[in-house]
C-alpha cells in the first residue's frame, strides 16, 4: 500500500520497542506515542511537533507499531508504562477496554470533546476519543469490471465468482467482510454462519492483509474486493485503474480510537494530546490526501482529493453502516481458526 498500511506491522520493531524504557531510564522527558506504519504516521508527527514548540524540552517519540508486540510490552511492563497513547480500531478497543491497559478518558481536560460526533464518542464507552473513521467498500479495477456493483450483493453477480479478493478475519477488514455476508444474506453478527456459506460461493482468493489484498489487486489477480478506503486510494494514486465505492445500503465506519495507556508517567500530557486529536487543524489534516480518515469533530469539510473515499455529505455519512463488534470481538480467534480451515491459509 505504498506504505500506507496502518495495519501492516513494520520490520525491526523490537528496537523502536526496547528504546523507549532506555530513553525513560535516564530521566528524559519523553512523550511516547503508538502511531500507524508508512506515511499513515505523518499527521501525528505535526501533531507531535505542534506539542514540542510548546514545552520546552519535551520530546514527543513516535513508534510505528500495529504490532500485538506493543500490547504484550504494556502487559509485561513493570511499574510505569514503556508508552504513554495508542490508536486502537473498535474490535481490539473493545478487548483493550476489558484488558485495562487504556485508562478511562478525562473529559474535564478536554476543551475540544463537545465537537465531537455524539454517536461517535458514545462508541468509546468512556475510554479513549473517536480519532478518525476509516471505511470499507467494494475496491475493483476498471478495466477490468465493466459495470460497477452497486450494492454489497452485487459481489456474488456471476461474472465476479473467482474474481474476487478477501482478506483473513484476522484483520478488522476480514470480520468485517464476514459480517457483510452475513447480514446482506438473512444473518447477523451473532448468526455469522450464512456469511460463511456465502463467502463459500464467491470461491473467492483469500489474503493474509489488507495490504496483501491491495497489491492482488494491483496486480489483476483479482478484479474486485472489501478494502478500506485508505489502501484503495493509496493503489489509485499510482495511476492505477482502481476505484473506490460506497455500495448500498452504506459503507461499513469503522472508529479509530486514541487512548491513555494505563500507568502512562504523563497523563497531563496525554491529554493534550487527545484534545490536540480532536482539533479542527488535525482533522482536516488527517481528511487530505494521501491518509483520507474520516474526520469525527463537526464543521471540518472534506477536502476534494477525498471525496471519491470519504462521505463528504450529509446524506453519505448518513448512510453509514456499522458493525456490532462487541458480538464479534469475543469470538475472534476462532473465527480466524475457522477461516484458515475454509480457505486454507
Amino acid at each position: 500500500m505504498k506504505n500506507l498500511s496502518r495495519r501492516a506491522a513494520l520490520g525491526g520493531i523490537a528496537a523502536a520497542i526496547a528504546a523507549p524504557s532506555l530513553v525513560r531510564a535516564q530521566g528524559a522527558r519523553e512523550l511516547v506515542i503508538v502511531t500507524y506504519p508508512g506515511r499513515l504516521s505523518e499527521p501525528h508527527r505535526w501533531l507531535g511537533d505542534q506539542m514540542e514548540r510548546r514545552h520546552a524540552g519535551l520530546r514527543i517519540r513516535l513508534v510505528p507499531s500495529d504490532s500485538q508486540d506493543i500490547v504484550a510490552q504494556i502487559k509485561a511492563g513493570q511499574g510505569a508504562s514503556p508508552f504513554d497513547a495508542m490508536p486502537n480500531d473498535e474490535p481490539p478497543h473493545i478487548t483493550a477496554m476489558a484488558e485495562g491497559y487504556i485508562a478511562r478518558r478525562r473529559d474535564a481536560n478536554l476543551r475540544n470533546l463537545g465537537n465531537v460526533f455524539p454517536e461517535l464518542l458514545a462508541k468509546s464507552q468512556g475510554f479513549g476519543v473517536p480519532a478518525t473513521y476509516s471505511l470499507v467498500g467494494i475496491a475493483y479495477n476498471s478495466q477490468i469490471v465493466r459495470t460497477p456493483p452497486e450494492s454489497w450483493a452485487d459481489l456474488w453477480r456471476p461474472e465476479f465468482r473467482g474474481k474476487v479478493g478477501i482478506a483473513r478475519t484476522s484483520s478488522n477488514l476480514g470480520l468485517a467482510t464476514l459480517a457483510i455476508a452475513a447480514k446482506s444474506f438473512g444473518g447477523s453478527e451473532t448468526a455469522l454462519d450464512a456469511g460463511w456459506d456465502k463467502l463459500r460461493e464467491l470461491q473467492p482468493k483469500a489474503a493474509r492483509s489488507p495490504a496483501i489484498l491491495t497489491q492482488m489487486l494491483e496486480r489483476e489477480e483479482i478484479a474486485i474486493a472489501p478494502l478500506w478506503n485508505n489502501n484503495t486510494a493509496s493503489a489509485a494514486e499510482k495511476g492505477l485503474p482502481i476505484r473506490f465505492h460506497m455500495p448500498k445500503p452504506g459503507a461499513i465506519a469503522i472508529i479509530s480510537f486514541m487512548s491513555a495507556i494505563s500507568r502512562t508517567r504523563h497523563p497531563e500530557l496525554v491529554d493534550e494530546w487527545l484534545d490536540g486529536i480532536l482539533s479542527p487543524e488535525y482533522q482536516a489534516r488527517a481528511a487530505g490526501a494521501p491518509y483520507f480518515f474520516g474526520p469525527t469533530v463537526r464543521g471540518v469539510s472534506v477536502p476534494e482529493a477525498a471525496r471519491p473515499y470519504t462521505p463528504s455529505t450529509p446524506a453519505e455519512v448518513l448512510a453509514l453502516q456499522t458493525i456490532d463488534w462487541n458480538a464479534i470481538a469475543p469470538q475472534r480467534g476462532g473465527l480466524v481458526e475457522r477461516f484458515d480451515r475454509v480457505f486454507a491459509l
